[in-house]
């Protein structure tokens, strides 16, 4: 018998039947469900909340008057992802919220990851997590923090190959958002009078700045392991 714990990749979770409605961002598979009020929202969530059986390992909710964004992760000790209950939670979510005759709008989905640069990252992490309050992240303790409570985006470290000329760091951020989304994204980037930095590593990621040189990146989930 199959471990619904199980650890499973963006492409497994997207790949797999019903998943249509969900799209894999940086912190989990999110999908996003239109509704008209604040009550149906409400509703909704209730409905979800009813039927669905979630074995202690419940979606992350935000409840909004336009609509309700469902986010599925798993935690643990060696692993922060997806795995198969996730999965399974997906395909129950999608099927309460289509017998209430709502609609998935994956183009609404996007997550936001901060990117601090520096030549030694052991060096500034101590101060981005006291100032933050965050807490190391299980599974990369030494690179990744994360809100307790689960309320502010993630902090990545990247130990920086050409610090500025003055010796210092830099922050960026990347703007997940669903592969199909990314392309023009971009274009829209460009176009409101950003540059583009880099694509060497697209699709997984295009690297853009704005006139002053600050840089963000606009990732999706594809071409990584």
């Amino acid at each position: 018998m199959t471990d619904t714990t199980d650890p499973i990749t963006a492409d497994e979770f997207s790949e797999a039947e019903g998943t249509a409605d969900w799209r894999v961002v940086s912190e989990g598979a999110c999908a996003f469900f239109a509704t008209p009020s604040f009550a149906a929202s409400a509703a909704l969530v209730q409905a979800i909340a009813e039927g669905i059986d979630d074995a202690g390992h419940p979606p992350e909710v935000d409840i909004r008057s336009g609509g309700v964004t469902m986010r599925l992760l798993t935690v643990a000790q060696a692993h922060y992802g997806l795995s198969r209950r996730d999965l399974d939670l997906a395909l129950a979510i999608s099927r309460v919220a289509r017998d209430r005759g709502l609609v998935a709008d994956p183009a609404a989905i996007q997550s936001l990851l901060v990117i601090p640069g520096a030549a030694v990252v052991a060096e500034v992490l101590p101060f981005w997590r006291a100032v933050l309050g965050y807490e190391p992240r299980p599974d990369s303790p030494d690179e990744d923090l994360v809100d307790p409570h689960d309320r502010g985006p993630a902090f990545w470290f990247e130990e920086m190959e050409s610090p500025r000329p003055d010796g210092g760091g830099a922050i960026h951020v990347a703007i997940w958002v669903p592969y199909e989304e990314a392309e023009a994204r971009v274009r829209a980037a460009l176009a409101a009078g950003g540059r583009l930095v880099r694509d060497d590593f697209a699709p997984a990621w295009w690297t853009l700045a704005d006139p002053a040189g600050n840089e963000a990146d606009v990732a999706t989930t594809r071409g990584r392991e």
